[in-house]
Formats: structure tokens, C-alpha cells, sequence
């Protein structure tokens, strides 16, 4: 009864650590059977001895017991390890057989501060390995999950940063140009990646991720959240411009304007958290032409049409005033859509289509007298003329109707 006494100590210590590192106290007890295996083999030697000792936690004295490991043999070779049936029966009775374990209780109390300092190690290193496995385990079914984390400090363009009481890492390659922290300060920021280390798991962050734009609208448009709006895409420049495609299963709900919302609260909310990145919200089509058309808003295109379906090139026409415009600062307008759509986008503002076409007009008359003497022109001459009169026909009626909606605006 008093080693129980004494020995409660050992399992409030247990439960405690167990609970501070969030690991079970199996783990715990089994760090401490290894500890004092480590510690025993150390002590008795058994490099030299060869003796096969065995540690056990035993629940009911709540202390590790040490044994040493014999084997039933008829005929023993090596007597640390093996015990011939003729002695094994003389201790345990007809009950012993050969191939049967035998186990020697051994003293523990004799192993001294040197082997307790060995086991202390052994117990610190399991249960920090122990304390690592778990981690990895949890945050790497966490990835794309957006979690809040506080800023802690700088490693060489790095931001260190806490989620509870684990530290992660923000790279400087996933943070956005367009903000600064400072330590102490909160963030949100979506989990890219865990990678094992020597030091243990290390958890990746990113301000940049596409996933993070994403999982903001989730939170902030119960729409997207319960599944009748869907975002089908979504594209950034962090710090500077992102583009989302969305789309409705109902059809009496407005995709973009349920992202929106009323007088643009939800759409602000997630733009303040990106510190001002602008966002383009467009809808969804299953007609690529539409959805080119969609994704280079706010740029209002006249005319599209597909160039190569097979390299999916499209080439788009817009108002010679809409061209700066459509293609954006430095291209991004119409880089973002293209990736957006997966389309390679070629944009011409009316003025340049109408010149091209005209060249080509020009060069099939030429081509023709050129070919005056001849008996006919070739059917391929004839299906040429009359496409670019056809393109050349589509550019002056999109310019008239172009100059009547200007007279209708003045009158």
C-alpha cells in the first residue's frame, strides 16, 4: 500500500504532461518503460552480458518493473539468455515447455543519478517526438484551412507565427507586396503545406494562395458557404488584383451579387482583410466565349471569337477607349483572365481589327487583278473575299452603332 502511495506522484505527473502536450498518457508511460530499459542496459552492461532485459509499467504498483528474459531450451548455449527445461520446471513445475519465456525480476533501485539522467533524456526526446507526430498528423489534414495565427517574429524575410501554441512559418515569397506586419500583431492566413523536419514538423502559411480568397468568401457569404453559389475559379496578383468566377445552382439567385452583398459589405470585408487588394467578381458560363467576355470585366468587349479551338486562342475586340482598359496596368487585366479561363486572349481595339481587315481586303483585290487574265478566280479566292468583307462589315456596323448610341447620348 505505501508504494502505492508513493508511487501516485509518477501517474499525476503522467496525466499532467499528457495534457500539456496533448498526447496520451500511453505515449507517456511507454517513454518511460524505454527510459528505463535504455537506463538498465546501461547499468547491468548488457553489451557484455548479453542479457535480454524487458521494462513493463505495472499498473497496480503504478511503477516500471525490470526483468530479465529466458528462454526454454533443451539444451542451453548461451545461459544469459536461455534456461534448460530441467531448471525451468524445477521453478515453475510441469507447466514450463520448451520455446516458453521465463521473466527474472531485476532491481531498479540500484540504477544511480547517471542512468536516471539517461532516462530522464530518453523520456524528453520521446515525448517530444511523440508531441511532433501529432502535430504533423493534425495540421496536415488541415491544409487549405484558414486559421488565425499572431505575428512573433522576423527570420531573414521570414515571418515566425503562432497558432496556439504551435509556431509556423510565413514565407516571404507567400507574403503580399502590400503589407507590413509587426510583432504581436493578428493575421489570418491559409495553411499551405506541413514539411518534416529535424526540428519537427514545420507548418507553411500563405497570404498569397488563391485558397485564401476562397475560403474568405466562404466565411463571409453564407451562399457560397451552404452551396448554392459556387466559386468555379478564382486567380491573384496578391496585393494588387484577383478575379473569382462564380456561379449559382438556383437560378433566382445572383451569383455576384450574393458575393457582393448589400452596398458591398461582403465583398469590403474580404478587401480589407487583403489590405485593399481589388477584386473582380464575374460570372461563370459554360460558354467559353461568354466567360472570356465575363472575365475582362470591368472592360466591356464588343465582339469575340475563337481562333484556335484546339489551342484554345481567342481573340477579342473592344471600344478603342476600352482597350487601355481590358488589357490592364502592365497586362494584368487580361493576364488574370486568361488564366482565369484558361484561354490565350488576344486583344484588338476596333480601330486596329478595322485596319487589319482593311490590309486583308486590300491584298485579295491585288491578288485578283493579279489574276485577271486567268479563266475564274479559285474558290478559296471567293471564300476569302468574302470573309473579310464579312469582318469588314462587322466592324463598321459595331462603329455605327457605336456613333448612333454616341448621337443618342447627345440629343
Amino acid at each position: 500500500m505505501k508504494a502505492v502511495e508513493m508511487a501516485n506522484p509518477l501517474m499525476q505527473t503522467i496525466e499532467a504532461l499528457a495534457k500539456e502536450k496533448g498526447i496520451e498518457p500511453e505515449t507517456i508511460v511507454t517513454a518511460i518503460e524505454d527510459a528505463v530499459l535504455t537506463a538498465s542496459r546501461k547499468y547491468y552492461k548488457t553489451n557484455e552480458t548479453h542479457e535480454d532485459l524487458k521494462a513493463r509499467f505495472n499498473p497496480e504498483t503504478r511503477q516500471v518493473d525490470l526483468f530479465a528474459v529466458k528462454h526454454i531450451v533443451a539444451e542451453v548455449t548461451d545461459p544469459a539468455t536461455q534456461i534448460s527445461l530441467k531448471e525451468a520446471q524445477d521453478l515453475y513445475g510441469d507447466e514450463a515447455e520448451v520455446d516458453m519465456e521465463i521473466e527474472f525480476p531485476k532491481r531498479t533501485d540500484v540504477l544511480g543519478r547517471i542512468a536516471a539522467q539517461t532516462a530522464k533524456q530518453v523520456i524528453f526526446q520521446k515525448v517530444r517526438e511523440a508531441e511532433r507526430e501529432n502535430i504533423f498528423a493534425e495540421y496536415n489534414q488541415r491544409i487549405g484551412e484558414v486559421i488565425n495565427s499572431t505575428v512573433k517574429r522576423f527570420e531573414n524575410g521570414d515571418l515566425i507565427v503562432e497558432i496556439g501554441r504551435v509556431e509556423s512559418v510565413l514565407p516571404r515569397k507567400e507574403q503580399s507586396r502590400a503589407e507590413s506586419y509587426s510583432p504581436g500583431e493578428r493575421l489570418r492566413a491559409v495553411i499551405k503545406g506541413v514539411n518534416r523536419s529535424a526540428k519537427g514538423p514545420q507548418i507553411v502559411l500563405s497570404r498569397t494562395d488563391p485558397a485564401l480568397l476562397i475560403k474568405l468568401f466562404e466565411q463571409e457569404v453564407p451562399e457560397i458557404y451552404d452551396g448554392t453559389v459556387m466559386i468555379r475559379g478564382a486567380v491573384r496578383e496578391a496585393g494588387d488584383r484577383a478575379k473569382v468566377a462564380v456561379y449559382s445552382r438556383e437560378r433566382d439567385v445572383d451569383p455576384v451579387g450574393a458575393c457582393v452583398g448589400m452596398k458591398g459589405t461582403r465583398v469590403q470585408a474580404i478587401i480589407r482583410e487583403l489590405r485593399g487588394e481589388k477584386i473582380d467578381i464575374v460570372e461563370w458560363s459554360d460558354d467559353p466565349v461568354a466567360f472570356v467576355m465575363n472575365a475582362l470585366s470591368p472592360a466591356k468587349v464588343q465582339r469575340v471569337s475563337i481562333v484556335d479551338d484546339k489551342e484554345r486562342v481567342m481573340e477579342v475586340v473592344v471600344e478603342d477607349k476600352q482597350l487601355s482598359l481590358a488589357i490592364g496596368k502592365k497586362g494584368q487585366n487580361v493576364r488574370l483572365a486568361a488564366k482565369l479561363t484558361g484561354w490565350r486572349i488576344d486583344i484588338k481595339s476596333e480601330e486596329e481589327k478595322r485596319k487589319e481587315v482593311e490590309a486583308q481586303f486590300g491584298a485579295l483585290e491585288i491578288g485578283e487583278g493579279e489574276s485577271a487574265t486567268a479563266e475564274g478566280a479559285e474558290p478559296g479566292d471567293a471564300g476569302e473575299t468574302a470573309q473579310a468583307e464579312e469582318d469588314l462589315s462587322a466592324v463598321a456596323a459595331d462603329g455605327g452603332e457605336e456613333n448612333e448610341a454616341a448621337k443618342a447620348e447627345e440629343e
